[in-house]
């Protein structure tokens, strides 16, 4: 007689890989948030909407209350993190930061869930991305010919030529593939504690592949040439507790010697995840402010 299927991987009690390959994920009214609670300020309106119909994914848009008639709204995306096997647009932590993005920049955020491994391997998730930027270009082009599109996109608030791409660690990574897409810009974070790197990458990328794989490592040994990608500003903020923050470092330093406008801002003690985890601590005010000011100089 063979044993039991048992767990042998145990993602933060959320997601559990059985030893017969079955996957049980903790629905999203069973998760315990601990201390995270969602934040309504009444500064935005939300809504939820389909982007992908056959994948059933969907994407959260952050509208600001208080708007000014004669200005438009820039577009920010906001990519979740959760190492590519957890998180989504529901999750408070992940919410809260696009409540506070979208009030205090006064822009428009789109926060697009995407497919999560180990059910969907990258680059699932990065090809989900790109196909939220297709759907606001194709709502762009509707605004602009006066067709049907969501009622958000057609009232005329909403600025198109002014789209910033944001993520939080592993939406970091996303950000940075969609960065070298599109020529946008990113805001990264660094990456997941160094006791889930190693996990996370290992059930996203294909089988057998290492953290340098191109779609993990921008600058592992077989990942393209960045040296003649045509970047716009990017924007790199870690906590100097990170784990990994030489990794991230390194980022900005490669990008900066091959010429990129690239800045570079280190939080002295702080972990992990903190402008998303506490988007209104004193230290996230800080980081907030960095990020407004990084918008503004790169809105004209």
């Amino acid at each position: 007689m063979g044993s039991h299927p048992h767990v042998v991987d145990d993602c933060s009690g959320i997601l559990h890989i059985f030893s017969d390959g079955l996957i049980w994920r903790c629905p999203f009214e069973e998760i315990n948030f601990g201390r995270f609670r969602f934040i309504d300020d009444n500064s935005v309106v939300f809504k939820d909407i389909t982007y992908v119909q056959n994948l059933n994914l969907s994407l959260r848009l952050y509208k600001p209350t208080l708007t000014n008639p004669t200005a438009k709204l820039p577009v920010v995306f906001y990519f979740h993190g959760g190492g590519f096997c957890l998180g989504s647009r529901v999750w408070p932590n992940f919410h809260n930061a696009c409540v506070r993005l979208a009030s205090g920049l006064h822009a428009f955020v789109v926060a697009p869930d995407h497919r999560l491994a180990p059910e969907h391997k990258l680059p699932a998730a990065l090809d989900d991305a790109m196909s939220a930027v297709e759907w606001l270009q194709k709502e762009a082009l509707m605004s602009e010919s006066g067709g049907a599109c969501d009622e958000w996109m057609g009232d005329g608030i909403v600025d198109f030529d002014r789209v910033f791409i944001a993520g939080d660690s592993s939406g970091g990574n996303i950000a940075h593939h969609l960065a070298v897409s599109l020529g946008g810009g990113s805001v990264k974070a660094a990456p997941v504690r160094l006791e889930l790197i190693e996990r996370f990458w290992r059930l996203s990328l294909p089988k057998g592949e290492t953290r340098d794989h191109p779609m993990a490592n921008p600058f592992g040994l077989n990942s393209p040439s960045l040296e003649k990608v045509d970047l716009d500003p990017i924007l790199v903020i870690v906590g100097g507790n990170e784990m990994l923050k030489d990794r991230v470092e390194g980022y900005w330093r490669r990008l900066k010697e091959l010429g990129k406008k690239i800045e570079y801002v280190e939080f002295d003690g702080q972990q992990h995840g903190f402008f998303s985890n506490d988007p209104y601590s004193d230290v996230s005010n800080e980081a907030f402010h960095i990020i407004k000011r990084f918008v503004i100089e790169n809105s004209n």
